[in-house]
């Protein structure tokens, strides 16, 4: 996964120029979209795993990277890697990189860690290791103390550490990428957008024919659609990332960069249509105040409804696309049992002609909808075991001959 056949170490300054190995995680289930989308900007992926690919590229490609990628939560660049069996090697393998010409002198960093090595039962013992390696090698150059904590807001340093051999990234986002950012109120069981992205490019959606979204929530999965609809990266939300933390940093090629982001807005698309209701008020208030910060408001079509009762264009062939409760305890799961059988009408009646997709964590209430799925993509929502299921809503009725 994060391995490599040559070991590297260079200065900071060279960054933005020397090609290295670069590991773009995400949650479990999301790597073939992240890897969708590395391709679509014109890179070549070397390997992709259950949680994340794996590309060569400069730091200049990570800030590129970082302001397009939806669905992705981090994009590491490696520094250096090298053998180490315990806890003593890691410690002399960290100690020995140059990490003045690295970190800023007054500067802060933390440590994050993946670590599966049978001499270390606790990540955090790795990451006091690696800590300590970075603050004894910059109290000798420096003569001080640098700032530390679990903060990632500023320089974040990464190690993947597997059997006897060890690897350390910048962890060039920092804060996930998997928020992105223009959510200011998530209301109850929020889909985190980096979920909402990847089920919409899972899905048969062409970017210009009608969204429809009822039971839309906090309005995530419209307010992704329209931003994918838009070109609008996630990139245009966020100031602060890792990579401006480090020795090095180039902010004339970030602003450069940035200021592409705002270029590719695609501002008009003609027949656009993206529905979103919800039977809250309190929903729909939150979702309009979400779409406003994501700057898609006046392309979405907020309506307080029962989904049952959402407007669907007709003969449009656009995607109808529900995120219902799954039912976690008993009570709600009997109760729940009707709302599904209520959707699977719904479809049946108001959208033929239309893909239409259910993404729910309970595979026994999705038989309620009485509709049978042509596909069932695999997605987890937290830990929850969860499916985009999709249907081909016929126009009028679908006839088989005897």
């Amino acid at each position: 996964m994060y391995s490599s056949q040559h070991n590297t170490t260079f200065a900071a300054m060279s960054f933005y120029n020397t090609k290295s190995a670069i590991v773009i995680t995400c949650n479990n289930r999301l790597a073939p979209y992240v890897e969708q989308e590395v391709k679509a900007l014109g890179y070549t992926v070397d390997e992709t795993f259950a949680t994340g690919v794996r590309m060569t590229g400069t730091m200049k490609d990570c800030v590129r990277l970082n302001l397009h990628l939806r669905c992705a939560s981090q994009v590491l660049y490696r520094i250096k890697e090298f053998n180490a069996v315990n806890a003593n090697q890691l410690y002399r393998g960290v100690n020995s990189y140059a990490w003045e010409d690295l970190l800023l002198h007054d500067g802060y960093f933390s440590i994050t860690s993946n670590v599966y090595n049978d001499t270390i039962n606790n990540n955090m013992f790795a990451n006091l290791k690696v800590k300590d390696a970075i603050v004894d090698r910059m109290m000798q150059a420096h003569g001080k103390r640098p700032d530390t904590g679990a903060d990632l807001s500023k320089a974040v340093i990464h190690l993947f550490w597997e059997l006897n051999k060890a690897s350390l990234f910048i962890d060039t986002s920092g804060n996930s990428l998997a928020r992105h950012g223009y959510r200011k109120i998530p209301g109850e069981a929020p889909m985190l957008e980096a979920l909402a992205a990847a089920t919409i490019l899972a899905s048969k959606w062409d970017k210009k024919s009608p969204f429809v979204n009822p039971m839309c929530g906090s309005g995530t999965l419209a307010i992704e659609a329209a931003l994918i609809a838009t070109n609008t990266a996630p990139g245009v939300f966020r100031t602060n990332y890792g990579f401006m933390h480090i020795q090095g940093y180039d902010e004339d090629h970030y602003l450069a960069e940035r200021g592409t982001l705002e270029n590719e807005i695609q501002d008009d698309i003609p027949g656009l249509r993206i529905v979103a209701t919800d039977h809250s008020k309190q929903a729909i208030i939150n979702a309009e105040k979400n779409a406003k910060a994501a700057g898609v408001a006046d392309i979405i079509e907020f309506n307080k409804v029962d989904f049952a009762d959402t407007h669907v264009p007709p003969d449009a062939g656009g995607v109808v696309f529900l995120n219902p409760e799954y039912g976690e305890r008993l009570g709600e799961e009997v109760e729940l049992q009707e709302t599904y059988k209520r959707i699977g009408d719904f479809m049946k009646q108001k959208c033929g002609g239309y893909h239409g997709y259910i993404f729910t964590g309970n595979m026994a209430l999705a038989k309620k909808v009485g509709l049978k799925a042509n596909r069932r993509i695999e997605f987890y929502n937290g830990k929850i075991d969860c499916r985009l299921l999709q249907y081909e809503l016929y126009a009028g009725t679908k006839r088989t001959d005897k």
